[in-house]
C-alpha cells in the first residue's frame, strides 16, 4: 500500500524589510504568501501581515480582535526585548490601544472636534494656507526652478490645521514632526525612538500646561475640561497619549498622502489630463491614491483575542498583527487585473481600507480627504507645468513600514526652458 505523501514544510516567515524600500514589491510578495501571512518583525519578534482587502476588511470589525497590549501574548511572556524599537506602538496609552467602553469614551471625547460641521468650517482657513503656501512658493525654489514640496508645501498644510485644532503653539510643531518621523520609522535605534517618545512627551506636556492656564476654542483645551466631568475623565497619560495620536496621524498621514498623489499625477500625465477634461475629479484623485499607494504601509498591531481563522490560516490567540493596506490597496481579488494600475476613474472610488475600518476608523479622513481635495486643485490649477525633477524611482524612501511615501519631493513647478 503506498504511503501518504508528507506535507511540504510550511515557509519561514518573511522578514519584514525595516528600511520601507521593498514598497509594493514586498507588499506583493506578503499576498502571494496569502490572506495572513507570517512576518517577523525588527527584533525577530513574530507576528501576521493581514494581506487581502476582504479578509482586512473583516478582520478590521472583527469583535475577537483587540487592540489593548494586554492581549499580545510575546510582550506578556517577555519574549519580547526590552528595547524593541516598535514597543511605543503597542503600548502608547489612549484610543489607538483602548477596547470596548475605554476606546468608546475616548473616541467620543475627540470625535466632537471630528463632525462633518466642524470639519466644513474649517474649509476657507485650510484654502487660505494652501494659497499662502503656494505664493511663497517660487521664493523657495533653487536657481533653477526646484523645491521641495514635501518639506515646503505637502508637509506645512496639514501641520498647520492640526496645530490650530489641538492649540499647539506654533515653536513646537516642527519638533514634533522630528519626533513623529523617528517614532514612525522602523529603522530608528532603541536609544532613537526612546528619545524621540520622550521629548514628544515632554513637548505635549507643555501644550498642555498653556493650554491648561489659557484655554482656547481648541481640543486640548476641551479635553483638559472633560477632565472634570466625573463621566469623561481622562488620565493624564490617556490625553498625552491622545494628543500623541493626533498630531501623528493628523499630519503623517495627509503628508504622505499629499506627497504619493502629486508623484501619480506627475509620473502618469493621462490620469491628471482626465481630471483637466473633466472626467475625473480631485476627489477622485485622492481616493485612487489612498487605494494604489497608501499613506500607512504595515499599521501594527491588533491581536485576536483567541484562535482566529483568517483565510485558510488559524491566527494563535494573542499574535501581534498588521494591517497591511499598503497590500490590501492592490489585491486583484478586490480590484481585478488592472489592481496595479493608477487609474483615476475607477469606481466605486471610496473603495479602499486605506483609513481602517471598524470601530477604529479614523477619525480625522473627512478632514485628509478635504485637506488633500484643496491642495492638489490649487497647486495643479497654479502650477499646471509641475513635473518631478528627478525620477520617481531615484527619491529617498522614508525609512518605515509602517509610513508609505519618500522623503523629499523635489519638483520644478515650471517646464524646464
Amino acid at each position: 500500500m503506498e504511503g501518504t505523501r508528507p506535507s511540504p514544510p510550511p515557509a519561514p516567515p518573511h522578514r519584514l524589510d525595516a528600511t520601507g524600500a521593498g514598497g509594493h514589491t514586498e507588499a506583493g510578495l506578503l499576498r502571494e504568501r496569502g490572506p495572513a501571512a507570517p512576518v517577523l518583525l525588527p527584533g525577530g519578534v513574530p507576528a501576521v501581515a493581514v494581506t487581502r482587502y476582504e479578509e482586512l476588511r473583516e478582520f478590521l470589525a472583527h469583535p475577537d480582535v483587540a487592540r489593548d497590549p494586554r492581549h499580545f501574548a510575546a510582550l506578556q511572556q517577555g519574549a519580547v526585548p526590552d528595547d524593541w524599537p516598535l514597543t511605543v506602538f503597542a503600548t502608547v496609552s489612549g484610543m489607538v490601544t483602548a477596547d470596548g467602553p475605554d476606546h468608546r469614551r475616548l473616541r467620543g471625547l475627540v470625535t466632537r472636534a471630528f463632525t462633518a460641521r466642524r470639519v466644513e468650517a474649517l474649509r476657507p482657513r485650510v484654502e487660505k494656507l494652501t494659497a499662502d503656501l503656494l505664493d511663497r512658493l517660487p521664493e523657495l525654489a533653487d536657481p533653477d526652478g526646484t523645491v521641495d514640496l514635501r518639506t515646503h508645501f505637502a508637509y506645512p498644510l496639514p501641520m498647520e490645521v492640526i496645530g490650530e485644532l489641538l492649540g499647539v503653539d506654533g515653536e513646537l510643531r516642527d519638533t514634533l514632526h522630528r519626533c513623529s518621523q523617528t517614532i514612525v520609522s522602523t529603522c530608528a535605534t532603541p536609544e532613537e525612538t526612546r528619545a524621540a517618545h520622550h521629548e514628544t512627551a515632554v513637548t505635549l506636556e507643555r501644550v498642555v500646561a498653556a493650554r491648561r492656564s489659557g484655554p482656547g476654542d481648541d481640543l486640548t483645551s476641551a479635553l483638559l475640561a472633560a477632565q472634570e466631568e466625573d463621566g469623561d475623565r481622562l488620565t493624564a497619560g490617556e490625553l498625552v497619549g491622545t494628543l500623541l495620536l493626533l498630531i501623528v496621524a493628523g499630519h503623517e498621514t495627509t503628508l504622505n498622502l499629499l506627497t504619493n498623489a502629486v508623484r501619480a499625477l506627475c509620473t502618469h500625465p493621462d490620469q491628471l489630463a482626465l481630471v483637466r477634461a473633466g472626467r475625473a475629479g480631485w476627489a477622485d484623485v485622492v481616493e485612487e491614491t489612498l487605494r494604489h499607494d497608501s499613506p500607512v504601509g504595515h499599521f501594527p498591531f491588533r491581536y485576536p483575542t483567541r484562535d482566529l481563522t483568517i483565510g485558510d490560516t488559524v491566527v494563535p490567540q494573542g499574535t501581534a498583527v498588521l494591517a497591511s493596506y499598503l497590500s490590501a490597496g492592490r489585491d486583484e481579488r478586490a480590484y481585478g487585473p488592472d489592481a496595479a494600475r493608477f487609474d483615476v476613474t475607477r469606481r466605486p472610488a471610496h473603495r479602499h481600507l486605506s483609513f481602517g475600518h471598524g470601530p477604529h476608523h479614523c477619525l480625522g479622513a473627512p478632514l485628509a480627504r478635504m485637506e488633500a481635495t484643496i491642495a492638489l486643485r490649487a497647486l495643479f490649477t497654479r502650477h499646471p507645468g509641475l513635473t518631478l525633477a528627478v525620477p520617481d524611482t531615484e527619491l529617498p524612501r522614508h525609512r518605515s513600514f509602517v509610513g508609505n511615501s519618500t522623503d523629499t519631493l523635489p519638483v520644478r513647478l515650471e517646464p524646464a526652458r
